[in-house]
């Protein structure tokens, strides 16, 4: 090996560790952005090496030097006016868009490779499985994100889009693809079989995607980020490239676990996700109890109990996210801590519309890290507390996910429901993901404030205003 090719592997191998520096530094939101930044300087260093490399060996002629330089511009200008523009309510959309955009970038480099190379007749099997696998992951997963973002967006049905049609075509078409795959690993297909798999994975992704509800997005998410990395995994072994490979391990690992995680959270198993799951949860239905019998109250009287309380915790969810009413949250909690109330924030990992969507939304609303309290932190913290302040949060508050014999059996939960009380904002008294009424509405110490997260917290805030000077 000469001195140019290891002090080549050496960048390489830096550019490698910066990534799990940077992964390990997200894990915390204090250390977050560094991490981002960690990550970021890696790649770049990895892609100029690369550059140097390919020009240095003669693989690329100078209009090609032009094409990359071009598309590196395009693609740092479009990631700069996402970073800026796209809101953090939207963020999820845009995650999804990043999966998508991997994802297909990924199967991309095996058809080219393909498609300039020998064909796949003659290929080895160490070359022609990494080559069919980032084809069909990398394709499901752009088909597959690219609807998932549409939910999210409210372009598609966030309700689960099923039918025994739709059914059928995505056996019929997971049959293609594998029966496709099978043909070139055994040395008889070439490209042209290549892209009939990958066009049947395309339409498998939207098969897939599609009678997934709303309400199960965080795991579909972290699942397509799993596959996003997969396939760049693969793109590394069909390109001989061991950088690719680490960092699509990272991110197909990281990915994964992530998805168990959010799996668990929710006490749903992975299959019974894929095979359709809950609608978004918040369709409007007429306020009333239901099978409960509940408690209202006014915007004045929970006011009232806010003045007076000592320990506040916020817990915001879905609907807190729909109505975009962070900045309101965050300027009631202000109010009373500037009365001298200790306020803080419950966190649940399933909160949202895709993993940590609450941490990012208050984070956005500039409320302190310190003051952003997870699932197991917050718990010992509800008996307390005086005023717990739910904000559009369902299943995740139910206390029936500690009995057996129910939908949220088994999930973890905020035990908002040991606070002295709970005051719960909400449009109607619409079920949660799983279908069942909360039972923590007909507690006693639950009062409900029936309106719209945005409205309620800002008549919230101006009721506040007589009791707080």
């Amino acid at each position: 090996m000469s001195a140019f090719d290891s002090t080549v592997a050496l960048i390489y191998l830096a550019a490698a560790t910066s990534f799990v520096v940077g992964l390990h530094l997200m894990n915390s939101p204090a250390t977050a952005r560094r991490g981002n930044a960690v990550s970021a300087t890696g790649m770049a260093v990895a892609i100029v090496t690369t550059g140097v490399v390919l020009i240095r060996d003669d693989v690329i002629t100078a209009g090609s030097v032009i094409v990359l330089l071009a598309g590196l511009a395009v693609g740092a200008v479009a990631g700069l006016v996402g970073a800026r523009r796209v809101k953090m309510t939207d963020m999820p959309q845009l995650v999804s868009l990043f999966n998508a955009v991997g994802g297909g970038a990924a199967a991309l480099v095996a058809l080219v490779e393909v498609v300039d190379g020998q064909g796949l007749g003659n290929t080895a099997v160490s070359l022609s499985l990494p080559t069919v696998l980032d084809v069909v992951i990398g394709a499901i997963t752009f088909s597959g994100s690219l609807v998932a973002a549409g939910k999210l967006a409210g372009r598609v049905s966030g309700a689960p889009v099923t039918s025994a049609l739709g059914r059928a075509a995505a056996v019929l078409l997971a049959v293609v693809a594998v029966v496709g795959s099978l043909v070139i690993l055994t040395g008889h297909g070439g490209g042209s079989v290549l892209v009939v798999v990958g066009v049947a994975a395309l339409g498998l992704g939207v098969l897939l995607t599609l009678p997934i509800g709303g309400a199960d997005m965080p795991v579909v998410i972290s699942l397509l980020n799993a596959f996003t990395g997969t396939a760049v995994a693969m793109a590394g072994f069909v390109l001989e490239n061991t950088l690719l490979v680490v960092a699509g391990a990272l991110v197909g690992a990281a990915g994964a676990i992530l998805t168990l995680l959010m799996a668990e959270a929710m006490n749903r198993s992975l299959p019974s996700i894929m095979l359709g799951g809950f609608g978004t949860g918040d369709e409007a239905v007429a306020t009333g109890a239901g099978g409960a019998s509940v408690r209202e109250t006014t915007t004045d009287d929970a006011a009232l109990q806010l003045a007076y309380a000592s320990k506040v915790v916020m817990v915001p969810g879905y609907g807190l996210a729909a109505a975009q009413a962070q900045h309101e949250m965050v300027d009631l909690a202000t109010v009373l801590e500037a009365h001298g109330v200790e306020v803080s924030y419950g966190i649940h990992p399933v909160a949202g519309r895709m993993p940590g969507h609450m941490n990012v939304l208050l984070a956005e609303a500039d409320v302190p890290y310190t003051q952003l309290r997870d699932l197991e932190e917050i718990n010992g913290e509800f008996s307390r507390t005086d005023v717990v302040l739910v904000v559009g949060a369902n299943d995740v508050t139910n206390p029936a996910a500690r009995r057996p014999g129910n939908a949220v059996s088994g999930m973890p939960i905020l035990d908002v429901d040991h606070a002295k009380s709970v005051i719960v904002i909400k449009r109607s008294m619409g079920h949660g993901y799983a279908g069942i009424e909360n039972e923590l509405y007909a507690d006693p110490k639950t009062a409900m404030l029936f309106s719209d997260a945005k409205a309620g917290l800002r008549e919230l805030r101006t009721a506040l205003s007589a009791y707080v000077r």
